[in-house]
């Protein structure tokens, strides 16, 4: 049994160039790239649904940034109380250590 060839993004995105920009017929590039016809219809049509995904407003990217930043501060603020614990118990076993040296 004969495996289908795998196109890259880039190989997809040369041959909808073409077909878009030049207005080849689609026969003309499945026989010029050896891709079967439905291929480019169904990346055409995938273009297309895809397409309103680029000409959204960047807002959500600046709320993801600031979910982000969030996180980040969240996280900054648990290394701080952690850092505290670790010098707090430190300055206690110090001074049991001294209590027990000056016992002896």
């Amino acid at each position: 049994m004969k495996q289908r060839k795998q196109y890259t993004a880039e190989q997809k995105a040369i041959i909808l160039r073409e077909l878009l920009d030049n207005n080849v017929p689609i026969s003309q590039l499945a026989e010029k790239y050896q891709v079967r016809p439905n291929d480019i219809y169904n990346w055409k049509k995938k273009l297309f649904e895809s397409a309103q995904d680029i000409f959204k407003p960047k807002a959500s990217n600046s709320q993801q940034l600031s979910a982000e930043q969030r996180k980040i501060e969240k996280l900054q603020s648990k290394l701080k109380d952690r850092d505290e614990a670790i010098s707090f118990l430190l300055r206690e076993n110090i001074e049991i250590k001294k209590s027990i040296d000056g016992d002896n």
